[in-house]
């Protein structure tokens, strides 16, 4: 049995992104593997013992109650450690990092990627792709990568943090550069999303799964402990018509 978390629906779902987690399961189904989503609401602690975990979209109230229910609990810091995949869009991607600002203030994340959000001057909206790095456990991917962007953070990214692409079109993690509290390079400007050991963040909405079927497959690979070459095709022809379109 696959377990995926899916964590804070209730408060990180304002952007479908649930729909990462219902991706996953249906991509393992659909290959004869067993699947369930675990659902985690406010308040419920996090089990520390699935297989994948799923951040999605919130506003600042929304991320703030997040970043405090997970730094107090524990648990999917935790399960980071075991080396199990998580995966956080746009709001997640923030609490996950060192702090972003929330609510007309900093607020402190969870500390699971090396990144600092501070403030876009203005609204990143619209689509974005990226070509991937392959940095860390994304080195199996070699399909461009779409989403749809919608957000005013700044992910500035530290030393021990690596893009997941670079920006072929849109904003991706920040247009900011020199700011005061972080130290920028021009490198900064082309990142979009995060990698750091099993944790893989990004801007996209779409849901990010949906449009990028290799990267559901690869996180499902990593969830399994297998190479993303062992895990049968799936031939989806409504899913490469969807990618076509909206690569062009």
């Amino acid at each position: 049995m696959l377990s995926i978390g899916l964590i804070l629906p209730d408060v990180l779902g304002t952007y479908g992104d649930d729909g990462n987690a219902l991706v996953l399961r249906q991509r393992a189904r659909m290959r004869g593997i067993d699947a369930e989503i675990h659902k985690i609401h406010l308040g419920d602690p996090v089990p520390d013992s699935l297989d994948l975990y799923c951040l999605g979209g919130g506003e600042d109230t929304a991320q703030i109650l997040a970043a405090e229910h997970l730094l107090s609990d524990g648990g999917l810091q935790r399960a980071a450690a075991k080396g199990t995949p998580v995966l956080g869009i746009c709001a997640g991607l923030q609490v996950l990092g060192w702090s972003f600002r929330a609510g007309g203030r900093v607020v402190d994340g969870v500390g699971l990627i090396d990144a600092t959000t501070i403030a876009l001057e203005k609204r990143a909206i619209g689509e974005v792709q990226s070509t991937p790095t392959g940095a860390g456990i994304t080195a199996e991917l070699t399909e461009p990568l779409t989403g749809f962007e919608n957000h005013m953070g700044a992910t500035i990214l530290g030393p021990d943090a690596q893009p997941l692409g670079r920006v072929t079109r849109g904003v991706g993690n920040t247009d900011v550069y020199g700011a005061d509290e972080v130290a920028a390079d021009r490198s900064q400007l082309s990142a979009e999303g995060v990698v750091q050991g099993n944790v893989v963040c990004t801007y996209m909405h779409g849901p990010a799964l949906a449009r990028n079927p290799q990267l559901a497959d690869l996180l499902l690979a990593k969830a399994m402990g297998i190479p993303l070459m062992e895990l049968a095709p799936l031939d989806l022809e409504v899913v490469e018509k969807l990618r076509r379109e909206r690569l062009a």
